[in-house]
């Protein structure tokens, strides 16, 4: 079997504030190969951004920490080096596209002055190169290179996103990390983004990690799809295995739960309760208050992971 290009083993993490304790991701696993991309999907809150702070090694700390697990990176394990060689790696080997891109850029900055100054962080070329190869990353997400003398105020929401991609594809990373790239942009720019991340991955063959609550998303563009809630993996498959052969109960909620053009329901069908506090977890399976499915031993004992299937694995009571 191909190795692993990023492989993720029981991460565990903690946001310790003076209020209270957050049990923000508990137990998470998952790999990825070279240019395959995973989805997590999964609701707001459910732990999806700080499983992707963690591979970066943004974890905010204080108050968070990772209490432990391990996060292999092409045979290193980032979260063991020191935060010097993990400069290195972030924003060269691995690269993120933040939420909002209305705040992940400089104000004060041309955008041809921010992706120069990625480039020139992580790659021994001069400054007339980097500046060459920044219109260069402008006109492949589709902007004028003459636009790099613009600043972020210039540029729409959709060009914004696309100057922040740019950024993040400035040195050929191995490993693209993607935080709700659609959010807050109209369907038609949306599905320009899309596209537009679909062929440059294609193009430079990258591994991409990809974080939305949108189910229509993951099917665009993710080889495979890892459902996450109350921070924990709860199931894990190819795109066929949980668009059509999908086991966990809160799974075949989240599906029931999209509209249907060609259904004649006057309301749409609805998980019942919330997702738990991450504070006040409950015990057993952490779904069991939410699931129309529960039975003995549902409230009490944590499930295993089972595969159900050659990659095809799910946490829940009723497969043992």
């Amino acid at each position: 079997m191909e190795e692993n290009l990023l492989e993720v083993k029981n991460l565990w993490v903690r946001y310790d504030t003076d209020a209270e304790l957050i049990h923000a991701v508990n137990g998470v696993s998952f790999g990825l190969k070279k240019g395959e991309t995973i989805g997590l999907a999964g609701e707001t809150g459910a732990g999806k951004t700080t499983i992707a702070l963690s591979i970066m090694g943004l974890v905010p700390d204080p108050p968070g920490k990772i209490i432990n697990g391990s996060i292999q990176f092409e045979g290193k394990d980032l979260l063991r080096l020191p935060e010097k060689e993990m400069q290195s790696i972030r924003g060269g080997s691995i690269s993120m596209v933040f939420q909002d891109p209305m705040t992940s850029l400089n104000p004060v900055l041309t955008v041809g002055e921010q992706i120069i100054e990625v480039i020139l962080l992580h790659s021994g070329i001069s400054k007339s190169e980097a500046s060459r190869k920044a219109q260069d990353m402008l006109r492949m997400v589709g902007i004028p290179a003459e636009r790099h003398l613009d600043y972020p105020h210039q540029f729409s929401g959709g060009m914004k996103q696309r100057v922040v991609i740019a950024i993040a594809l400035a040195c050929n990373p191995s490993l693209l990390i993607a935080d709700e790239p659609t959010t807050a942009l109209d369907v038609t720019i949306q599905a320009q983004i899309l596209e537009l991340m679909r062929n440059l991955k294609q193009e430079y063959n990258t591994a991409m990690i990809l974080i939305t609550h949108d189910l229509g998303v993951v099917a665009e563009i993710c080889d495979k799809v890892a459902i996450v809630y109350a921070g924990e993996i709860i199931e894990c498959g190819s795109i066929t295995d949980i668009y059509e052969n999908m086991k966990h109960p809160y799974t075949k909620g989240l599906f029931d739960s999209l509209p249907d053009i060609e259904g004649t329901a006057e309301r749409l069908n609805v998980i019942k309760g919330r997702m738990p506090d991450p504070s006040n977890l409950p015990e057993g399976c952490k779904f069991h208050p939410r699931c129309s499915f529960q039975g003995d031993g549902c409230d009490r004992e944590v499930p295993d992971f089972i595969e159900i299937s050659p990659g095809h694995g799910v946490k829940c009571h009723k497969y043992r």
